[in-house]
């Protein structure tokens, strides 16, 4: 059974699949078909799997619907309601029309994560070749290895991910084409429904009461274009047509936002009018008549009600932003040179609230001046000195010391020229000099000492695509044994079956990768182990498996 959480956007009944009676259901993420008297689907298929919708042409019997895989396969759906063929083919048709607003969504959003991934794989070639080494050769499965790398695919998408806005003009992009009947053929996309959708809130609300329980997607479209709502005028609506209330609501929302403040203080709109003095020196001595043209001010005033919902789709973002900004600009201890706190009263709390986040941005721009701004320095502790003059004159001795004279000093000088010539070195515990040089001839580079753990001469004697191949297996190892090691401590039935999958996978890994390996490095004659660390940590993953499972055997 779907889950309660589970979004079931539609439910057709009477649907057959290979001559059995049962449900068709489009949900949130899949389409499933449940047969009757089940709590469990048995057909359920992802919308992104889905490659196309096929249905049967009008001639034919039996109304069909047939879904194709990207897989190849294909699942065949019988409408048979029993209240005859039109029944069935409106059945249907609401599952095609829907189908038809659904899959282009999932289908773009497929490519993109393929296109992300590919440009991840040419920027990297350390992961290209990661994962060639184990999803390639089958080593580990592709849903693994970006799981294990989604921090660098999710960051990738979160730096892209931007909300798109709407543009004022997509009305007047969608262009109307001639069917040869005198009729007019519009051609929406799915770009474009939505951004009628973000535009006009009440449309959207008409197509969710409307579509499909009352009319198939078509006919809502081509009312909307019929109506006086779309018309260019808009004087007279009557209450038969389906938006009516939507024009209602387009005036009460107009009415508001004439009533509602202007964010920016310091423009009143009020007191702008569609007035010109004309010629002369700035006065009239006539009165001008304002236009009463009720079609010119219904034109002027929808003009202005759609650009104010063009604008409002992305108003949450410049919201936060201007939040921001106001925070961050109250949040400063010093305006034009002088602290707030000492010039400004305390304001009242419901006043504040009151104000705008957008009003108060706006007029911080115009009072606030960095070029004014006090540098706030740090917060230093002050020295606590109970006498300046001990400080100034520096550290004194606390008993009386003993100076030497010049005249000692002196005599100091002539005893040890005295004792200098008769002095005898006592270095029993030094070793010669001929030892000591060849001591350090052997720990030189180059020399006895030094010759299996010198640098240089290990990448002089294996070659770049040795050395290459090596990096290449010692990632796939690494990377293969975090798989495993992340299994641990295995508390669920799923760590367990992936813990045995990863052991055999190192297995295999060892055999086919890493003994190949080390067989060419033998055929070579190098007599250095290249291999002993990997080898050393797949034992270590062996005998933790072996230890586990031990313990896993005893409590059974």
């Amino acid at each position: 059974m779907a889950k309660t959480s589970e979004e079931v956007l539609l439910i057709i009944n009477h649907v057959r699949h290979k001559k059995m009676d049962g449900s068709l259901y489009l949900m949130g993420e899949r389409l499933a078909w449940m047969q009757v008297h089940k709590n469990s689907f048995s057909i359920s298929h992802p919308y992104s799997d889905i490659k196309v919708q096929k249905i049967s042409p009008g001639s034919k019997e039996k109304v069909q619907l047939q879904i194709l895989m990207h897989d190849g396969t294909a699942n065949t759906f019988h409408f048979n309601h029993s209240q005859g063929r039109e029944a069935q083919i409106r059945d249907r048709d609401a599952i095609k029309e829907l189908l038809q607003q659904l899959l282009p969504q999932f289908r773009q959003k497929v490519n993109s994560e393929l296109e992300e991934k590919n440009k991840l794989l040419q920027e990297d070639p350390k992961l290209f070749q990661l994962y060639k080494d184990l999803v390639v050769s089958q080593l580990m499965s592709a849903e693994e290895f970006w799981a294990n790398h989604s921090a660098k695919f999710s960051n990738s998408n979160n730096d892209k991910n931007q909300t798109v806005g709407v543009s004022a003009a997509f009305l007047a992009d969608i262009k109307p084409q001639t069917d040869g009947c005198n009729g007019l053929r519009y051609n929406l996309t799915p770009d474009v429904i939505e951004s009628i959708f973000k535009t006009y809130p009440m449309v959207k609300k008409k197509h969710a009461e409307n579509v499909p329980h009352k009319s198939s997607e078509n006919e809502f479209w081509t009312k909307f274009f019929q109506s006086h709502y779309f018309h260019r005028d808009r004087i007279n609506i009557g209450n038969k047509d389906m938006f009516s209330e939507c024009a209602k609501n387009d005036e009460d929302e107009i009415k508001q936002d004439i009533d509602r403040n202007v964010c920016n203080p310091f423009l009143d709109l009020t007191q702008i009018k569609d007035t010109s003095l004309g010629e002369g020196y700035g006065a009239m001595n006539e009165e001008r008549q304002t236009s009463t043209n009720l079609a010119n001010l219904s034109i002027i005033r929808r003009f202005n009600y759609h650009s104010t919902m063009v604008l409002k789709t992305c108003q949450a973002q410049s919201r936060e932003a201007a939040a921001a900004n106001a925070s961050g600009d109250v949040s400063s201890t010093s305006l034009n040179g002088s602290d707030q706190t000492a010039t400004k009263s305390k304001p009242n709390p419901s006043e504040a609230s009151d104000q705008p986040t957008e009003k108060k941005a706006r007029i911080m721009e115009k009072i606030h001046y960095t070029d004014l701004e006090e540098d706030i320095s740090s917060s230093a502790t002050s020295l606590s000195l109970t006498k300046m003059e001990r400080y100034l004159h520096g550290p004194t001795p606390i008993s009386a010391s003993l100076y030497s004279t010049n005249d000692n000093v002196v005599q100091a000088a002539q005893m040890v020229h005295q004792k200098l010539p008769h002095w005898l070195p006592a270095l029993s515990q030094v070793l010669p000099v001929h030892l000591a040089l060849s001591v350090l001839g052997e720990l030189s580079p180059g020399g006895s000492l030094m010759q299996r753990t010198s640098q240089q001469d290990l990448q002089q004697i294996i070659p770049v695509d040795t050395q290459e191949e090596l990096q290449q297996i010692y990632s796939a190892l690494c990377e293969l044994l975090r798989h495993f090691w992340s299994c641990f401590p295995v508390s669920s039935k799923f760590l367990e079956e992936k813990v045995v999958k990863m052991k055999t996978t190192l297995e295999r890994f060892h055999i086919n990768k890493l003994n190949t390996f080390k067989e060419h490095l033998i055929s070579q004659h190098y007599s250095i182990n290249l291999t002993g660390h990997m080898e050393e940590m797949l034992n270590a993953a062996y005998n933790k498996f072996e230890t586990w499972q031990s313990k896993r055997l005893t409590k059974r």
